[in-house]
């Protein structure tokens, strides 16, 4: 498919990679860039460049990207057999990262974070590509920090991350795909007396939270003993659906539970309250909803990030944030609070959504294209 495209007579006027991914975090910010990139210009040309995991392989097929695989495996919080493994394929990482690149031709080559998007990134900077890194956390992963000193430009979605990449810094907020953004919500006014009960959506990332999941079904058999009428939306990561299932339809509560939600946007709008991690683009989501949120950081993130993430909302008061270690005793008292006091949800739904960011994704494509006008006037060296 990849030589069709690029053999084919048609005009392309911009060649963009997309390198990195794994998870929906990195992958969702790089498609919201890629809509406005090719709403500009729609003969552009644009492929993602990731692990070929499954999560990816679904979410970019069902928008119809071309995406090509640099097989690869990341060394951080690895064992030293794996440590090894890693540094065995390392030779065919390098290979598969020149044939991408020199079948592509690209006129900006653009890291997502994780670790596939490493080698992309550094051999087209060494190639004399422009290169850029989208960071949505704000404390930036191993892989941009690499990046750092080689990259032409850094998007970052806090201005206290841009100590990292110095002055080819610039604040973007985290690029969310334009349905997010549709007609305000009125969840708090629609839902006051719904005798379905309550929308609790739970979303612990595109792979799941194993905590989340049995906090959550735990909350909900106690909330039920009470009478506390609610219903749940529950996205479990592969793992754990059956097992949520079981547990909703033992406590006697209406739950509709799956592995992975391909119409987020949708879920979240219809939601009055979130449980959810505090990975970047999940709250960059939550804040272009204005969705009331718990929020969980995962103790064991890399560099800490997201407690650093989720510690931005609880300083605005946009959302409540509870440790995981204390989540299961709180949760449930947590929960009612937030049913019970219309005034509270409101005050967060507010705060957060004076946190989104629409223009990111528009930020960042000037950018690109200043970095490519920069190489068509001989600019760039």
């Amino acid at each position: 498919m990849l030589t069709a495209i690029l053999s084919s007579s048609h005009k392309i006027t911009h060649r963009v990679v997309f390198a990195g991914g794994g998870t929906g975090g990195h992958l969702f910010p790089g498609i919201a860039v890629a809509r406005e990139l090719l709403c500009r210009h729609p003969d552009a040309f644009v492929v993602f460049v990731g692990t070929g995991r499954e999560v990816e392989t679904r979410i970019l097929s069902r928008e119809g990207y071309v995406v090509q695989r640099v097989r690869s495996m990341g060394l951080m919080g690895k064992s030293l057999r794996d440590i090894g493994r890693a540094l065995l394929l390392a030779p065919i990482t390098i290979a598969d990262s020149f044939r991408i690149l020199g079948r592509t031709q690209p006129d900006i080559v653009i890291g997502l974070g994780g670790y596939s998007a490493g080698p992309i990134v550094l051999l087209a900077a060494l190639r004399g590509s422009p290169t850029m890194v989208m960071e949505q956390n704000a404390v930036p992963g191993i892989t941009n920090r690499l990046l750092a000193r080689i990259v032409r430009s850094a998007a970052v979605s806090y201005d206290r991350t841009r100590i990292y990449f110095g002055d080819k810094a610039f604040v973007s907020g985290n690029p969310v795909r334009s349905e997010f953004f549709r007609k305000p919500s009125s969840r708090v006014n629609r839902r006051e007396e719904s005798s379905a009960g309550s929308r609790i959506l739970v979303v612990g990332g595109s792979q799941g939270a194993h905590e989340l999941n049995v906090a959550m079904v735990s909350a909900a058999t106690r909330l039920s003993a009470e009478n506390v009428r609610i219903q749940v939306v529950h996205q479990t990561g592969d793992g754990d659906v059956d097992e949520v299932r079981l547990g909703y339809r033992t406590a006697g509560v209406t739950a509709r539970v799956e592995a992975f939600f391909d119409n987020m946007d949708d879920e979240m709008r219809d939601a009055d309250i979130a449980l959810c991690r505090a990975g970047a683009t999940t709250l960059a989501e939550i804040a272009a909803t204005g969705l009331p949120a718990v929020v969980v950081p995962l103790p064991r993130a890399a560099n800490d990030h997201q407690r650093l993430n989720a510690a931005v909302l609880a300083e605005l008061g946009a959302a409540e944030v509870v440790e995981q270690e204390a989540l299961e005793a709180n949760l449930t008292s947590l929960l009612l609070k937030l049913l019970n006091d219309h005034t509270r949800r409101k005050s967060i739904s507010d705060a957060v959504r004076r946190l989104a960011k629409p223009d990111a994704a528009r930020l960042i494509v000037d950018r690109i294209e200043s970095l490519v006008g920069a190489v068509s006037r001989g600019e760039f060296t």
